[in-house]
């Protein structure tokens, strides 16, 4: 499950298709969503610089550079109170008066997932942090929509959802209390073994992960769970046998966790991931990573697999 894609790439070429899904399965991994075409890639780029410069604007607290980067069109909606403020216009005078009132408020923003609906239009999703006076202030969940206008990609719609920030590391991890527990997904070319235990307190989470072919033990590792309680969120942090290493944030979107992983491989290649955990049931879990990349070049996706508890003594 969500680990880190440093070790996906690191099975290399040795390990058939179907090993290399159960290792991602432990190791993280990130692609594109549904459409595609030759170009994707730099557009995708493209997203991501706008994203940054959008970030740029808002600490320097430029409403007009933040509301250049929306459609004309565009529509806003309120996390707390539900209102849209509709245009770039009214935009602007939201973005200037928040700017007036909490003078010393930073952003912060992470994308977990883009995906293009066509050539001109794209989904991205991520989560967002307020930040006044080096403490969080508001965390939340976003989805945006882009449109392409004159080759330049646009803000047209987006929606929040206010993040609950729990107050102790339990508080903050009990949410993921049903990975406790031996996971085992296999086949007739490999095995994945999970086990997932708690540390003293219940401070942490701990996961010791192998995929064996046949008798012997191919890749192996261990991953940590913790509350990040000044930025109140959960933080992985993964460990492999090969010598890669990275570490992921955790935001729940409805039933489902997508976490979003960067890490480096052995031979110090970069790499990043987006996987999504939905919980189906006690013993039931569905996984599959999107928005791959390593090298800065995108990978395909990872379809959805099952994955089912088992005791590790079958």
């Amino acid at each position: 499950m969500a680990v880190g894609t440093e070790t996906l790439v690191a099975m290399k070429e040795a390990v058939m298709k179907s090993i290399l899904l159960k290792l991602t399965l432990m190791l993280g991994c990130v692609g594109l969503g549904p459409f595609a075409w030759s170009d994707q890639s730099s557009e995708q780029s493209a997203i991501r610089q706008m994203v940054r410069a959008y970030v740029d604007a808002y600490n320097r607290h430029d409403a007009d550079a933040v509301a250049q980067l929306w459609s004309p069109e565009a529509v806003y909606t309120d996390p707390d109170s539900g209102e849209q403020v509709v245009g770039r216009d009214a935009i602007r005078a939201e973005f200037a008066a928040t700017f007036r009132e909490i003078k010393d408020v930073r952003l912060s923003v992470i994308t977990e997932s883009i995906e293009f609906v066509s050539p001109n239009v794209a989904i991205e999703k991520g989560s967002a942090t307020l930040l006044q006076q080096d403490s969080v202030s508001e965390s939340t969940h976003y989805s945006a929509v882009y449109v392409k206008r004159d080759g330049r990609w646009l803000l047209d719609r987006v929606s929040e959802v206010v993040t609950e920030r729990p107050s102790s590391g339990y508080e903050g991890l009990k949410e993921l209390e049903w990975l406790i527990g031996s996971w085992i997904d296999d086949d007739d070319q490999a095995t994945v073994v999970t086990t997932c235990n708690w540390t003293k307190n219940r401070s942490f989470m701990t996961r010791m992960f192998s995929i064996s072919v046949g008798d012997n033990v191919d890749f192996a590792g261990m991953q940590i769970i913790g509350w990040d309680a000044a930025d109140k969120t959960i933080r992985s942090w993964v460990f492999d046998s090969d010598g890669g290493f990275g570490q992921g944030m955790w935001h729940r979107q409805g039933e489902a966790w997508h976490i979003r992983l960067v890490g480096t491989l052995p031979d110090g290649t970069r790499s990043s991931s987006t996987n999504i955990v939905r919980r189906v049931d006690d013993d039931t879990f569905t996984w599959q990573a999107v928005d791959r990349t390593v090298a800065g070049e995108l990978l395909p996706n990872v379809d959805e697999i099952v994955v089912n508890r088992r005791d590790v003594s079958e």
